[in-house]
């Protein structure tokens, strides 16, 4: 079906966009399953390729908003789902795309308050500003089932001992579970490695209470700026303290100072942060080398180098 697809419109995947399509139809009723969908349910869309996923979600009824960067595949996708009113293709960078702009300009009054939903097969360099995008819009959706690769789904859903800078932030925002291994041949073309779909139902509000979002992942930042060391020496090293201060501040907050960022879940750090803000906030550390931005790390703190 898909390569008769790409010949009727003359269509090359774009390796500059890193354009991997689904192609395993069994693969397509998982996503379905994970997504859960309900007549009437409203869909954001990433990275739609070929309409495949985008028709399934339209045949149980969702209304679905397809969001696509590539003008030719907005095109094969208008002509391929024109009887599928539910379904709206829109041409944008869904970076450069809030939500709520997506929703207001394609959605009647009436269905905004129906909350939504993202369905997302997004290129691999771009997962994680992605999740981020959706994660801590308003509104954020209900829940997200996303394909991303299998070393980044596996990192964001680990338990403490395996977390990374984006376990935790995906897990302050949602819960976190890997439904399906997807292997290399399930695309046109076939990526380099495995993929995951990964489903994450988001909180009304996160299972740890923090009153300033931004100085709490700015504590987490810090924590795995060298993930291999201890904590005592890494805080120390980023946070240009004395490692003996830290190992004070460690003990107040009720962690061992030879732990490492890895092994400390939510409520952990939710405590760390509680002892070290004062210390985050120092004017004369905000253009030290521990000022880099949360997002810079957000991309690249996958493996824990």
């Amino acid at each position: 079906m898909y390569r008769q697809l790409l010949r009727q419109f003359g269509f090359k995947p774009k390796k500059r966009l890193g354009q991997h399509f689904l192609i395993d139809e069994a693969l397509l009723g998982r996503i379905l399953a994970a997504a859960e969908l309900s007549p009437g349910d409203i869909v954001i869309e990433v990275g739609p390729g070929l309409g495949i996923l985008t028709e399934g979600l339209a045949r149980q009824g969702a209304r679905v908003i397809a969001v696509e960067l590539d003008a030719k595949l907005v095109g094969l996708l208008k002509k391929r789902l024109t009887g599928f009113p539910g379904v709206k293709i829109i041409r944008a960078d869904i970076l450069k795309t809030t939500p709520r702009e997506l929703l207001e300009n394609n959605l009647a009054a009436s269905e905004l308050v129906r909350g939504y939903k993202v369905i997302a097969n997004p290129p691999y360099y771009i997962t994680s500003p992605v999740l981020s995008h959706f994660l801590e819009a308003q509104p954020r959706p209900s829940r997200m089932v996303v394909m991303v690769q299998r070393e980044v789904g596996e990192a964001i859903a680990a338990a403490p001992g395996k977390m990374r800078f984006l376990s935790v932030k995906a897990q302050f925002y949602s819960k976190a579970a890997i439904v399906s291994h997807v292997p290399a041949a399930s695309f046109y073309p076939a990526p380099k490695v495995d993929s995951v779909i990964l489903r994450l139902d988001v909180y009304s509000r996160p299972p740890i209470e923090v009153s300033d979002v931004a100085g709490f992942f700015d504590m987490v930042m810090h924590g795995f700026r060298a993930p291999r060391k201890q904590l005592r020496n890494s805080l120390a090293h980023s946070l240009e303290m004395p490692p003996s201060q830290v190992a004070s501040l460690l003990d107040e907050a009720g962690i061992e100072a030879s732990r490492r960022a890895e092994t400390l879940s939510l409520e952990e750090w939710q405590r760390l942060w509680k002892i070290f803000a004062p210390f985050l906030r120092d004017p004369e550390r905000s253009e030290g080398p521990g000022a880099s931005s949360v997002a810079t790390l957000d991309q690249n703190d996958i493996s824990g180098e």
